[in-house]
């Protein structure tokens, strides 16, 4: 039996449907960027500037004035004598125009 392989295109389809941005990412420091209006979340592997800008226009109905995106690394961690790691994941920081703001639940 032939199997069919998927191309490019159907897989940008199947992921259109998921959304980019998983969490906001709530730590101290990013609780004070917010204070300047720069919001950080965490979002998926496949995010990039143009898609997010495009989601945080339809979900938050404001428009970025920039986004910074980071890839943070897996760390190597060693707990109670194993070796692990801690997931890495991928972040960005959303900066607004002044008066803009989003909330966050």
């Amino acid at each position: 039996m032939a199997t069919k392989k998927t191309t490019v295109e159907e897989k940008k389809v199947e992921n259109a449907n998921a959304k980019l941005i998983l969490s906001p990412r709530v730590t101290e420091k990013a609780s004070l960027q917010s204070n300047q209006n720069a919001f950080t979340f965490v979002v998926r592997s496949e995010a990039t500037k143009l898609s997010l800008r495009d989601e945080i226009k339809k979900e938050y109905k404001v428009t970025p004035r920039a986004i910074n995106i980071t890839n943070i690394p897996r760390q190597w961690t060693f707990i109670k004598g194993k070796v692990g790691h801690k997931q890495g994941y991928k972040k960005a920081i959303v900066f607004l125009k002044k008066g803009d703001t989003i909330k966050l639940a």
